[in-house]
């Protein structure tokens, strides 16, 4: 009878290789950091494509705004193949991209300067009163909404919380318009304190940028503090009360940071929606940013100044969003896992 050969059994004891993970699995920051960049560049596409478009749907022609009324159908002609309007409307599209990249947007058909000229003229203008409202709107906010929802937790100070949230809701529905018409009425014709129009020194930043983190502000003070009326709630925070931890580093270490990361994720959007009021705004001051600039345009048909100052707008609102996720990673970390 042949002998039957043992077959060879596994060493279940011997460690078997491990997968090596990758950069993007060991950091999800970094894997978190892509993908938002990804979503920025996406995001980008969108706004340069509807902005292009846009101009393409509005009714008139370019050609002859340029030309003037008055300008035969020859000089109309040669105005539109001096502008590009000749082409088909994807070559067109892919001369805007091109156009983009290299800084040459065209040139405005109103005052003939290059489109990029104006924006680099005019920009500084309204992103110092944007970054300004918003930089105040945020602190005004995180300071009151900490500190009301500190007073009115637990139910407490019910005659407080009543009176916060009346105040709030009625100035966060004021609209920048009308603020700054009361402002400028109470502050600058009333009390003779500021001034009423023009960019100069510091006191002229005053009332536009009051006027437009006014809102805002109230409306992020009630986010805030709704925010901080959660935290309180949580187990973590009892402890440290059962604890006897200092009301400073109680607020400072476990509130706030908490705080600011829910906080900032909401308020995303909000602040954006201040970049946009920088129009209205601007043309109550007569302040020498773009959002003058856009209102004459869009009376005067000047669809590559138009084009540019949409995209502008739109760019600054996504790098506000961008720099708010970034903030959130270095804030938190786990911002990254939880939305991995």
């Amino acid at each position: 009878m042949p002998a039957i050969s043992a077959s060879p059994i596994a060493d279940t004891d011997t460690p078997q290789p491990q997968k090596r993970e990758s950069f993007l699995a060991r950091k999800p920051w970094a894997a978190y950091l892509l993908r938002r960049g990804g979503y920025f560049v996406v995001s980008m596409f969108v706004l340069v494509t509807v902005a292009f478009l846009l101009m393409q749907l509005i009714p008139g022609d370019p050609a002859r705004v340029s030309a003037g009324e008055n300008a035969s159908p020859e000089a109309v002609e040669a105005r539109r193949v001096e502008l590009g309007l000749d082409k088909p409307v994807f070559v067109q599209y892919l001369s805007f991209w091109k156009g983009l990249f290299t800084g040459d947007l065209g040139e405005s058909i109103s005052s003939r300067m290059p489109v990029i000229d104006v924006i680099m003229q005019r920009a500084p203008a309204t992103l110092e009163i944007a970054w300004s409202a918003v930089a105040i709107a945020l602190v005004i906010a995180i300071c009151l909404g900490l500190t009301f929802g500190a007073l009115t937790h637990g139910d407490r100070r019910p005659g407080v919380d009543i009176g916060f949230n009346s105040i709030t809701a009625v100035i966060a529905l004021i609209p920048e318009f009308l603020a700054g018409i009361l402002l400028v009425y109470f502050f600058a014709v009333t009390l003779d304190l500021l001034p009423v129009a023009g960019r100069g020194d510091f006191a002229s930043y005053i009332l536009p940028v009051t006027a437009l983190a006014f809102g805002p502000a109230a409306a992020l003070t009630r986010i805030v503090r709704a925010e901080t009326l959660t935290v309180l709630q949580q187990d973590y925070v009892r402890t440290a009360r059962a604890r006897r931890m200092s009301p400073v580093r109680l607020y400072g270490k476990h509130v706030l940071p908490n705080l600011l990361t829910s906080t900032l994720t909401i308020s995303g959007m909000a602040l954006g929606g201040m970049i946009a009021g920088t129009v209205i705004v601007e043309s109550i001051f007569a302040w020498p940013g773009l959002g003058s600039v856009i209102v004459q345009s869009i009376q005067e048909k000047d669809y590559p100044l138009v084009q540019a100052i949409i995209i502008f707008y739109g760019a600054v609102v996504l790098l506000i969003n961008l720099a708010i996720d970034m903030a959130l990673i270095l804030l938190d970390p786990r911002t990254a896992l939880d939305k991995s």
